[in-house]
């Protein structure tokens, strides 16, 4: 198909880049929801039970750029095509598996997959919007399918799992992945490939293995102990394979990604703000969640019910955020949702007590969250974007993507470990009176269900105060965290006003931009 013919087509290829999108990312969020299930039915480990999670992000977060570059020089519509097979492939064995180690590494090549299928989507896009306006509508459609995807997880995982067994949380994938196939062969055009040139192998391996190293420092950092040896020496290593992959990448005639479009205040700026979206959006989701049900006492499909107010926000405002953009540049509008996103983790923080109404301050914090990510998505995406010549956007899609990881799997972390911090103490103070074992002491120190399990063991005499004991402890470790959050929400957009370019800036390609710069 000519190029021409494709931009012809592009807004019936729209819907399938977005329903690809919507299948990555909303198994990122569906198996949180069946944890309590996996616990029982596999006898899952609460370790066992966070590689669950983990293994597909790390996964698909260290493979992503290796996607992204794998597709601009072998073909975009191919690698995606070839990732959404695998996917399917590897969600039925997920629901097969009868172990917690056969489903950690299904996730895990479920994540891989992923990380071919997700960025061509955004590299296929930018090719066929050429015009700026349209880019940005398109980047606004595309952008609150994410948003949807985050809500769509739990309030479909919560329903399968009251009817089903967990196996159907992936089995779902099944139906997605065909009609994107089907429809991706029909209506995904095959652009014209880019020159061939010889492939990076050295920078696709050791930028993968740098970025997976990173990823898992971050995760396992909680766990071992931000300044255990075995965080830091992860952390060394992760650097210096990202510094050795620079120093090639300056030094090669044909790069995975030109390293030199990270000194271009645009490609940066924007790449920053979405890391700093992320953050906030998945730390704050992490909590939220449990507050939901250990805390309001909500059911596991209710919790995702009760998150459904901040998918139709993203749905309806992110392409509003694109447009808003058009008028009156990135620069206001990012930075204005990054200080929207702190507002609501501030509100978050201040008012989700035991005893906070739904309907008030809690539904606020999700609508200024759900706003101010729809600001940021698809202007920072397309600042990011728009910076890189045709050849790269699959490489700078994978950035975009990466970035997007790291900042969600660090919020999830950092967040996770404030809100330890307070909590962790507190319990042991209102558990302290009492001869509770040292092993369940130190359970429930870790884990609100572990500590509501404790408690359920108690007298009945104090069991009422003990619960209440926990949740406020709960709501003082989440008032620290999402005010944590909020300031580097504050960071980001200060980053952003700095930084991103106005309505009437240059915006250029990374070589027009270097040449005006020298």
């Amino acid at each position: 198909m000519s190029d021409a013919r494709a931009r012809e087509r592009r807004w019936i290829t729209l819907p399938i880049l977005c329903l690809s999108v919507f299948l990555v990312v909303v198994d990122n969020t569906i198996v949180n929801v069946a944890l309590p299930s996996l616990s029982r039915d596999l006898g899952a480990s609460t370790s066992a039970l966070q590689w669950i999670v983990d293994a597909y992000s790390l996964a698909f977060a260290g493979l992503l750029l290796a996607g992204g570059g794998i597709g601009d020089r072998f073909g975009r519509k191919g690698v995606m095509q070839i990732g959404l097979v695998f996917f399917g492939f590897f969600s039925v064995a997920a629901s097969l598996s009868h172990t917690t180690g056969t489903l950690i590494a299904t996730r895990a090549l479920m994540g891989v997959a992923a990380a071919f299928i997700f960025p061509a989507t955004l590299a296929i896009l930018t090719s066929i919007f050429t015009e700026p306006k349209e880019r940005q509508k398109a980047l606004g459609i595309w952008g609150a399918t994410s948003g949807i995807a985050v809500a769509f997880g739990p309030i479909t995982g919560g329903a399968l799992l009251e009817h089903f067994w967990y196996g159907s949380i992936f089995m779902i994938n099944i139906p997605i992945v065909l009609v994107t196939l089907i429809g991706g062969q029909i209506l995904i055009p095959r652009l014209a490939p880019q020159a061939k040139v010889r492939f990076d192998r050295k920078g696709l391996v050791i930028s993968t293995t740098g970025v997976t190293l990173l990823v898992f420092a971050i995760i396992e950092g909680p766990a071992w102990g931000w300044a255990s040896s075995g965080t830091l020496l992860c952390f060394l290593g992760a650097a210096l394979l990202l510094g050795l992959f620079t120093w090639l990448e300056l030094r090669t005639e044909h790069p995975l990604l030109d390293v030199r479009v990270f000194t271009v205040a645009r490609f940066s700026a924007g790449a920053g703000a979405i890391a700093v979206a992320f953050f906030c959006l998945f730390g704050f989701i992490f909590l939220i969640t449990q507050y939901f049900q250990f805390v309001k006492g909500y059911s596991t499909l209710s919790a995702g019910v009760h998150t459904l107010p901040f998918a139709i926000v993203a749905a309806v405002f992110t392409p509003i955020g694109a447009v808003l953009a058009l008028k009156i540049g990135s620069r206001s509008v990012v930075g204005m949702g990054l200080l929207l996103m702190g507002a609501g983790l501030v509100t978050a923080g201040l008012s989700s007590t035991p005893s906070a109404a739904y309907f008030g301050p809690i539904l606020l914090s999700m609508i200024l969250l759900a706003l101010g990510l729809s600001f940021v998505t698809a202007p920072a995406t397309e600042a990011v974007m728009g910076s890189l010549a045709a050849h790269q956007f699959g490489a700078g899609a994978a950035v975009n993507n990466t970035t997007r990881e790291l900042g969600g799997t660090l919020g999830v972390a950092l967040v996770g470990s404030v809100f330890a911090s307070v909590y962790g103490p507190k319990v042991a103070t209102a558990l302290a009176p009492y001869p509770v074992p040292a092993g369940a002491r130190s359970a429930a120190e870790q884990s609100m269900a572990a500590a509501l399990n404790v408690v359920s063991h108690a007298p009945s005499a104090v069991q009422s105060s003990l619960i209440d004991s926990v949740d406020l402890a709960f709501s003082a470790g989440l008032k620290v965290a999402c005010l944590v959050a909020a300031g580097v929400a504050v960071v980001g957009a200060i980053a952003a006003f700095s930084f991103l370019p106005g309505r009437s800036e240059m915006k250029g390609t990374l070589g027009e931009m270097l040449s005006a710069e020298d």
